[in-house]
């Protein structure tokens, strides 16, 4: 990070900013193209793993790319609010944000794409005492990024 004064490193800081957070855009490379999608998503840590959980259509173009690259690079920002000033370029902004990259894989097994839609239902809601059926369940993919590495930054002036 260039400006070592607006890092982040405290991981309760970083759960923080998570928390706060309530769209996850994913980025893919897709044949020496990006493609980004924003997603809703859950969140966790367990035994030191920082682990984002999502839920799609099972078919699609980022299903596709997950299958064939494995790979995802992951933005969140939050609390954005503009500085204005009276000329153009002394205009900033405060805002905290979260980037990085990991490994993408499917979660296939029924009960741990149960836990999985619940994590997100609790990061959403607040509730995770949301029951599935199993037909919902079988019909929807879920996929979970396991972050590789990650920083933070938060701006105010």
């Amino acid at each position: 990070m260039r400006r070592r004064d607006r890092e982040v490193s405290d991981p309760a800081k970083i759960r923080e900013i998570i928390a706060a957070c309530h769209c996850c855009r994913l980025g893919f490379a897709d044949g020496g193209k990006i493609y980004i999608v924003p997603l809703n998503f859950g969140y966790q840590e367990e035994d030191g793993q920082r682990t984002f959980f999502f839920h799609s259509a099972p078919e699609g173009r980022k299903i596709d790319l997950i299958e064939k690259t494995h790979y995802a690079g992951f933005e969140l920002d939050a609390h954005y609010q503009l500085n204005p000033a009276d000329t153009a370029c002394a205009h900033s902004a405060r805002f905290q944000s979260v980037i990085g990259f990991g490994r993408v894989e499917f979660v296939r097994e029924e009960d741990a794409k149960v836990a999985a839609l619940r994590c997100i239902m609790r990061h959403n809601t607040g509730r995770e005492d949301w029951a599935f059926s199993p037909q919902a369940v079988q019909n929807v993919a879920v996929f979970r990024l396991d972050v590789e590495e990650i920083s933070a930054k938060a701006v105010s002036y």
